[in-house]
């Protein structure tokens, strides 16, 4: 039986009152992804059970890591909600915080900010053909939509499921061991592609994202939605394709993690005319987007 002393029940207090109170959370595992080292994916575990508890998120959502005199960096959640007593997240080394984060330990204890944002539309998506279509290292919240959909409990809800992945070279490829066994499965169409290769053993696709799209993806109609997460370049050369495809922009779905800070919508530099991605989003549909100022 849990002891709720005094401390940490102001603790709990705290969380609930205060929204840049980070849960402390151990660093359980480390996986170097790709073969420049620049991302890793990193496997955390709540210090306490009671913080684990609160911490109820859903696919397509992201969290604030906090690193003690250092900062903070808003990054999606890799996990999945199914995925039970651990959160994971994918770094790429890019600034002050992630190179220190990329430098520290399994075993390192640092916090975790939320969850944060809204989610993809899983009640809308239920009953109809979802097409995924991911590109470099933004596939995080993308792994996380995928283990919730296919898990044993949810793939009745959803009827078929296309997925079009790239990455610059095959050793830029995130989870290469999830993207061979969801290959192999009868329930999910993966079609992963890579921008150039000279290896002589790669079977699958070479091309970028969008003409790969094109060949491969289902025709939009009433009952098929599109999830789109990438950079920017892919979005805008994707969109088009999306649309030559027969989706309306209701039907298209966009995670937009666009110059996010605070993480709660106080700093204001994740705006988009009037929207604040980080918390009106980061998820919108195309045609919520087209109401806003073309920054995305």
């Amino acid at each position: 039986m849990e002891v709720i002393t005094a401390d940490s029940a102001r603790d709990r207090v705290e969380h609930v009152e205060n929204p840049y109170m980070p849960y402390p959370v151990r660093i359980d595992e480390i996986v170097v992804e790709t073969e420049d080292r620049n991302l890793k994916t990193y496997t955390l575990v709540f210090l306490n059970k009671a913080d684990e508890e609160a911490f109820t998120y859903h696919a397509g959502q992201f969290a604030e890591l906090s690193l003690a005199g250092r900062g903070e960096i808003p990054i999606g959640i890799a996990s999945s909600p199914v995925e039970k007593g651990f959160l994971k997240f994918t770094v790429n080394k890019a600034g002050v915080v992630t190179t220190h984060l990329h430098n520290m330990k399994e075993g390192d204890i640092m916090g975790v900010r939320g969850p944060m944002g809204n989610w993809f539309p899983w009640d809308t998506l239920e009953g109809k053909n979802v097409l995924i279509i991911g590109g470099g290292f933004a596939f995080t919240t993308l792994r996380s939509s995928i283990i919730s959909m296919l898990h044993p409990a949810n793939r009745s809800k959803f009827n078929d499921i296309t997925v079009v992945y790239g990455a610059r070279t095959p050793g830029m490829l995130l989870y290469k061991d999830e993207l061979i066994e969801w290959e192999k499965r009868d329930d999910i169409d993966m079609h992963i592609t890579v921008d150039a290769t000279d290896d002589p053993d790669w079977k699958y696709n070479v091309g970028f994202v969008p003409p790969v799209t094109e060949q491969k993806a289902p025709q939009g109609d009433k009952d098929t939605y599109a999830i789109v997460c990438g950079p920017p370049i892919m979005i805008k050369f994707t969109q088009p394709v999306l649309e030559k495809l027969g989706y309306t922009h209701d039907h298209i779905i966009m995670s937009l993690e666009n110059r996010m800070k605070c993480g709660i919508g106080m700093c204001g530099r994740c705006n988009i005319g009037k929207e604040l991605v980080c918390k009106d989003g980061p998820i919108f549909t195309l045609d919520q987007i087209n109401r806003t100022p073309r920054e995305y």
